[in-house]
């Protein structure tokens, strides 16, 4: 499947909404949400900003097209990204507050309404984050996946346009994790005659970010979470990938045969923290054993690397540390309190910026696992299905 940069997971919210002619727009649902205006779109259908008088309170709508009714596996995605956000309650993942059918047939979920830019946008917009912003974001983002990990959801589409940055209770680059559709679930979360996506030999995610193992098609756990945030991590620190490639299918081989380049091999007139290097490298490793064992343990990493401790390999994870909640985040000045300046010029889509990963395109990839011969020689046959 090939989508477009605004993915159906992302809300790209900046001010009231897009003048765009909708027949949703003013509708009614649920008898408490009316649709006011279109805010973001997909391949498989959009995001809308929707009023709830009796809250006082603006949401967001996400409505599959009612074209895609016929279609169980993609009924079976949407209804599964709404059932595992119901079951997170960290405050860095996105609220899910009601998931319903309409009248026309098309599924529905009402989330959390917020403000801002994805990472995507923001590195476009800015150029790479300075060390101490972008390690305290991520070790939001490591809290939010830790909770999803330990109930037993492994997100499998984590890239810079489904982390979005808001700000909540006044902290700024307040990030929220989105787009759970690809999410593996645990049999006990999910319901009868769901669609289970654990089979082998089958391909899902973003090339661009996507583990090793998850482009060969293997059974994931959250380490390949933990990989694709590495490589995200990569991006926010130097506006740039850690492959060169020109195609979606070379950065699967690269993924599964390359070396990562270094952060310092991409900003090289810039000096890093020490240990920040191993800690994205770790991060990267193309065994899952070679990574970081949780999310937790990328976190305490990253915060010591921000406090000057440096990273030792094989740093254990104390229990005070394993959960990174947002308080601790104020305390330690990692959610910085400053302003944002407000933009100016053209929408974030449209400015050019130090990323050359602009124009990669988000896909989901549905095929046949690839066998690779060693060091390099790969036979990959991947069939590409429409979303």
């Amino acid at each position: 499947m090939v989508c477009s940069r605004t993915s159906f997971g992302f809300l790209p919210t900046r001010g009231p909404g897009l003048p765009v002619k909708d027949a949703y727009i003013g509708t009614e649902i649920a008898g408490q949400f009316r649709i006011v205006s279109r805010i973001g779109s997909g391949g498989m259908g959009a995001v809308y900003k929707a009023e709830q008088p009796e809250m006082n309170r603006h949401v967001a709508i996400k409505i599959l097209h009612p074209k895609y009714v016929s279609r169980p596996d993609l009924v079976a995605r949407f209804r599964r990204e709404a059932r595992a956000m119901s079951h997170l309650s960290h405050p860095n993942t996105a609220r899910v507050f009601l998931y319903g059918q309409l009248e026309d047939g098309a599924c529905y979920i009402v989330m959390e309404f917020m403000e801002g830019l994805n990472i995507a946008q923001l590195v476009r917009a800015e150029g790479p984050m300075e060390t101490t912003r972008a390690c305290g974001i991520m070790i939001q983002v490591l809290g939010a996946l830790d909770e999803a990990h330990r109930a037993g959801i492994i997100h499998r589409d984590l890239k810079p346009e489904n982390i979005f940055i808001t700000s909540q209770g006044g902290i700024v680059d307040f990030p929220k994790v989105l787009d759970f559709g690809l999410a593996k679930v645990s049999q006990r979360e999910m319901r009868p005659g769901s669609l289970i996506l654990t089979q082998e030999g089958m391909v899902f995610g973003t090339p661009e970010f996507m583990s090793p193992e998850q482009a060969q098609g293997k059974v994931l756990d959250g380490r390949s979470d933990i990989y694709s945030l590495g490589v995200i991590l990569f991006e926010m620190l130097t506006g740039t990938l850690p492959f060169d490639a020109k195609h979606p299918m070379d950065f699967i081989s690269l993924h599964i045969t390359a070396e990562p380049l270094k952060i310092t091999d991409r900003q090289p007139n810039r000096v890093f923290p020490n240990g920040l290097q191993d800690a994205v490298r770790k991060a990267l490793g193309k065994k899952p054993e070679d990574r970081y064992s949780s999310t937790a343990e990328f976190a305490v990493a990253l915060r010591s690397v921000i406090q000057g401790q440096g990273f030792a390999p094989g740093q254990g994870v104390t229990g005070a540390m394993r959960a990174v909640p947002r308080e601790a985040m104020v305390d330690q000045g990692l959610a910085s309190a400053r302003p944002k300046k407000p933009a100016s010029g053209p929408p974030p889509e449209d400015v050019p910026g130090v990323n050359p990963s602009a124009s990669r395109t988000p896909y989901i990839v549905l095929g046949i696992a690839v066998v690779f011969a060693v060091l390099g020689a790969a036979a990959l046959t991947f069939a590409i299905l429409k979303s």
